[in-house]
Parts: C-alpha cells; structure tokens; sequence
C-alpha cells in the first residue's frame, strides 16, 4: 500500500448530447434544438460504423464490393454499408435537405415531408483502403444550413467553408473518437461502449503553436511543386540540426487527429501529376479546415485561405495544407517567395 488514495472515478459524465444542448440553451432564443437532433443522427451513424469496423472481419465486410465510387476509387463493402447507414440515418432525422457523399455522384435532396433546414456532406468512411490493415479510418461531416427556409438545391452546398454552423469527424481505432465543432471552439469525446454514449473527454482542442511532426505523403515528392519540397527540406536539414519528425499513416482522419493533438504539419499538395490536388474540397479539405481554424490552427491551399473557397462542384478537389499556426506560417514563406512564384 502507497498511503496515497486515489481518486474515485468521476461520476459527472458529460455527453456529447448534453454538451451541445447546452451550448444550445447559451444562446437562448436562437436555440431550436433542430442542430441537436441532427447530431444525434451523426452519433448514432459513428456507433453502428463503429460496430461494423470492429468486426468486419468475423462478418466478411473487408474486401471489395466490386464496384467503383464517383472518384473512380474501388469501393469497399464497407464503404458502402457506411454510405447506406449514414444516409439513412440523415433522411430519417428529419433535419436535413441536402445530403453530399463522397460515395454517390449525384446530391441527395430530401423529400419535401421530409425536408429540414441542414445540409450534410460527408465521407463515409475515410481511409478505408488501409481497412484490411487494421489501420484507423474515420466518418467526416460538414453541416450547412439551407440558403432558404424550404429549399433544398445544389447552391445550398456549394457555399464557402466559412458558412458551415458544424463540421466534425470520427475516428474508428483502439477507440472510438467524435471531435466536433459547432463555431464555439473544438471537443473531443470517446465511445464509451458499455454506456453507448460519447463522453467528452477532450475539452477545448488547442493545436499547439508549433509542432515537431510532419505529415506528407513523400513518395510523391518527384511531383510536388518547389514551394513544397523546399519547405520539407527546412525541416528535414534546420539549421538547429533538430529535424521534424515523418509521421504519415495515409488515413487523413488519423494524420489529422494526431496533427491536433501533438501539433506540427498536415500536408496533401495538389502537384504535377494531381493538378487540382486529390483531397475532396466540400467533405473532406472543408470540415477539416473550420477544425483547425476553431482550434487556433491555419488552413491553407498554399495560395488562399480553404474556408474561403467557393466550391464549383460537390467533388471538386483542392490542395491542403492544416496545423499548428507557426509550421503552416513557415510554409506560406515558401509560396510567398518571389523565387518559387511561378514554380507552384
């Protein structure tokens, strides 16, 4: 025995639905509770994926469905069975008007019966090439509120980053982790599974100034334009003689949550081979941008803030680059150097 007593565990779980009701209550009259009532759709969505993720191989969910999505990606069986799940889920809520999937070429507008006030894009499960290795891959989600009372049209999306009211994601692995904002800073919160509930478990996401890690895909770096590769060189060679670290896992929802959490650099660049840049600028470059900004972080194309992008189609593509203030900074330095202007 030590002589030294522990604390009792705490008996106060905050939820995930009884923190943002109560962000909800703060804002008195303008609180519908609509917002809240969608979310609760999202986490029921983040368990049954949750679920499925777990077991998908004692219930033959890896593998491929045989056939392709809109990106011309191979579609997993799981990639569609989150799509359906989500979908579903969203149209049942009663929330939402417009519906945008990483998984379908066309937008969903829901039935005027049916028909809320919100917008939802998503990707249903991001990173799911990596699924059979057990690596983590998540769901992530933008929230929109219509242009009008009662429409429900393509214009309803295709809105700047900056119009979201919500963006969040949730990342499948050792844990299941939903982080979310709802323009009031960024939360983190873990299935608890025995409860069936997320509990906040991460107050108040700070990205830490500056970082030691970075984040890029450097097989590609034949094709990076110099901007890029001159930045990697500076923290590969610094003249401290202290280098950054190379952490890519190739599941953005996992590169990112580690990038928010320890600091440091996330990178995906458009290039000489990808001209417009590979990640999806409405589902997956947009929440991730209103997250960073929310927790204190940059987003940045390289050459113009993400969030103030007007998206010209629901899969458009863009270059990103999201962390710590100081890292993203540094690398804005190399695109604004005179001497690399038309080598980007």
């Amino acid at each position: 025995m030590s002589g030294i007593e522990e604390a009792p565990p705490s008996t106060d779980l905050i939820t995930l639905t009884r923190h943002v009701l109560g962000d909800q209550l703060r804002l008195g009259s303008a609180a519908t509770g609509d917002l809240t009532l969608l979310l609760t759709a999202i986490q029921v969505t983040s368990k049954f994926i949750a679920t499925n993720v777990r077991r998908a191989r004692l219930i033959n969910l890896v593998g491929l469905a045989g056939e392709q999505n809109v990106q011309g990606e191979d579609q997993k069986k799981l990639d569609v069975l989150s799509d359906d799940i989500m979908v579903n889920a969203l149209r049942a809520s009663g929330k939402c008007a417009v519906l945008v999937s990483e998984e379908r070429e066309n937008a969903i507008i829901i039935e005027e019966k049916n028909r809320g006030k919100y917008c939802v894009v998503f990707d249903p499960l991001d990173g799911s090439s990596n699924i059979d290795a057990g690596v983590n891959v998540g769901t992530i989600f933008g929230i929109y509120q219509v242009l009008n009372d009662g429409s429900a049209s393509l214009e309803d999306v295709l809105q700047q980053g900056s119009k979201m009211v919500a963006a969040g994601y949730t990342m499948y692995g050792s844990s299941a982790n939903l982080i979310l904002s709802t323009g009031q800073g960024v939360n983190g919160y873990t299935l608890d599974a025995a409860l069936g509930e997320f509990i906040l478990t991460h107050p108040d996401i700070q990205i830490p100034p500056r970082g030691k890690i970075y984040s890029f895909n450097e097989g590609n770096s034949m094709f990076f334009h110099e901007p890029v590769n001159a930045y990697l060189h500076s923290i590969k060679y610094p003249a401290s003689g202290k280098p950054y670290s190379a952490r890519y896992i190739g599941s953005m929802v996992a590169d990112v949550h580690r990038t928010f959490l320890y600091g440091g650099i996330f990178g995906y660049p458009d290039d000489k081979k990808s001209k417009s840049g590979k990640l999806r600028l409405l589902y997956e470059a947009f929440p991730m941008a209103f997250l960073t900004e929310q927790a204190g972080g940059v987003a940045t194309t390289g050459k113009q803030r993400i969030l103030d992008i007007v998206p010209k189609n629901i899969h458009e593509r863009c270059s990103c680059f999201l962390g710590s203030k100081d890292d993203v900074n540094d690398l804005l330095k190399f695109y604004n150097d005179p001497k690399y202007a038309d080598k980007s």
